[in-house]
């Protein structure tokens, strides 16, 4: 204990950083991120970039409903408006802690409504370097987090949390997250492949306060090895507007309420 507490007097050890876990961090930062106010609406604008600057955009609307405390189930509703070959397609996650999402696709080109294999949640979201995973959330529970230090990212200061992944069947080798220390939001997060290399990096671009909610209404993941890069912009971005737990069934699959996408 009087170790401790000469560390502590010495500067050596930052007070906050014992009294604070990794995992409560990133437990504090999931929160923060994924699961502000009871619902959620935002336009939705991906910029997916490849190495020479030439762009494709995708548009949708994301809708998000809470079913209790952070941390617990939620429903993902998302209608895409754009580009022409994706028009009216629409997806829902049920997110849950601890077990496998079920998933939906309406595909309006075929009228077919298909069940999508919860597997593959590291695989792209959309064409997208953002993956399933990165959309709704990786189960806290799925890796050991630690406290490696503290640091600044711009003028915020922030904790440098890394996260490695408990079983062997995960794609990276560990990851490390910039947790704002005022607001707990990733402010920045680079991941790892198994020997050691940088390879993802995701940055919060712009953050503003809706509703008392902080909101990184602009956010990049950028591939470090091909140099592909997809910058996201949230616009008209609301919380809890009583959205209807209805509307995430199989049936608004294919003819969701107007007044929930447009």
């Amino acid at each position: 204990m009087k170790r401790w507490l000469i560390w502590i007097v010495a500067g050596l050890l930052p007070l906050q950083a014992l009294a604070l876990s990794g995992e409560e961090a990133m437990k504090k930062s999931q929160a923060a991120f994924l699961y502000p106010g009871k619902d959620f609406k935002a336009r939705v604008v991906m910029k997916l970039i490849n190495k020479d600057g030439q762009e494709r955009v995708r548009e949708l609307t994301m809708l998000r409903k809470n079913a209790g405390e952070p941390g617990g189930d939620q429903k993902y509703f998302m209608y895409f408006f754009q580009p022409a070959d994706v028009k009216d397609m629409t997806f829902m996650i049920y997110k849950y802690p601890a077990k496998d999402d079920d998933r939906w696709l309406f595909i309006p080109a075929i009228n077919m409504v298909k069940r999508i294999a919860a597997q593959d949640k590291r695989s792209s979201f959309v064409g997208s370097d953002f993956t399933y995973e990165d959309v709704s959330g990786r189960d806290i529970e799925d890796d050991n987090h630690v406290i490696e230090r503290e640091e600044k990212v711009g003028t915020r200061d922030c904790y440098v949390v890394k996260s490695t992944p408990k079983g062997t069947d995960a794609d990276f080798g560990h990851k490390l997250t910039w947790v704002d220390k005022a607001n707990f939001l990733p402010l920045k997060e680079e991941q790892y492949d198994k020997r050691g290399n940088r390879y993802k990096l995701f940055t919060a671009d712009e953050v503003t306060d809706i509703k008392g909610f902080p909101t990184a209404i602009k956010r990049t993941m950028k591939n470090l090895q091909t140099g592909h890069r997809t910058e996201v912009a949230y616009i008209k971005t609301d919380y809890d507007l009583g959205i209807d737990e209805s509307l995430f069934s199989e049936r608004f699959l294919r003819q969701p309420p107007r007044k929930w996408v447009d």
